[in-house]
């Protein structure tokens, strides 16, 4: 199988569902955007397996189904007819629930930064937010109902990056970086 096909050499790509698009398109830069969320992901799973725990090991898993489901996420996105389930949303809620029962109360801005995996998860977190705004964004310009638990999902991501990268920091004993107002 070639990898190179030069058909999008003049700036259109194929969708999934048939058809090409500009790959300047609303809809191409939110499946791009969850493609390139997951390579993140991917990364962080990579910095976290190279931890010496065992908090390592729960964290990868999770990680890798988190990464399936964004692969799911970009199919949908890219016109493919199903759907993420509500359990998928129950299931980073629960972890969630989990990690952040482990954490002091937050009171203070936390800040990027302390570790790389740390800073990895705040750069998963913001890519989950942007994917968030270009699924929005293409849906209202093409004046179509967003997929509501793609968003909810993605969502509840961004804010499971947040809680784990306040968890990591917690397990490698770090003290989080905060906002010193000016």
């Amino acid at each position: 199988m070639k990898i190179y096909t030069k058909t999008g050499d003049k700036g259109m790509t194929s969708l999934a569902i048939g058809g090409r698009v500009r790959k300047s398109c609303e809809q191409l830069e939110a499946y791009g955007t969850a493609d390139e969320l997951n390579s993140f992901v991917g990364c962080l799973r990579a910095k976290i397996g190279a931890c010496d725990s065992g908090w390592g090991v729960l964290i990868d898993e999770q990680l890798s189904w988190i990464q399936n489901r964004l692969f799911d996420v970009g199919a949908i996105l890219a016109g493919a007819h199903m759907e993420v389930p509500e359990s998928a949303v129950s299931q980073l809620e629960q972890w969630i629930d989990d990690m952040q029962y482990q954490l002091p109360e937050l009171r203070e801005f936390i800040l990027p930064g302390g570790s790389e995996e740390v800073a990895c998860c705040h750069v998963c977190r913001t890519i989950a937010r942007r994917l968030e705004r270009a699924i929005i964004r293409w849906c209202d310009s093409d004046k179509k109902d967003f997929p509501n638990q793609v968003v909810i999902f993605v969502n509840r991501l961004s804010d499971y990056c947040f809680v784990l990268a306040r968890w990591v920091a917690k397990e490698q004993k770090i003290t989080p970086f905060v906002w010193k107002k000016m």
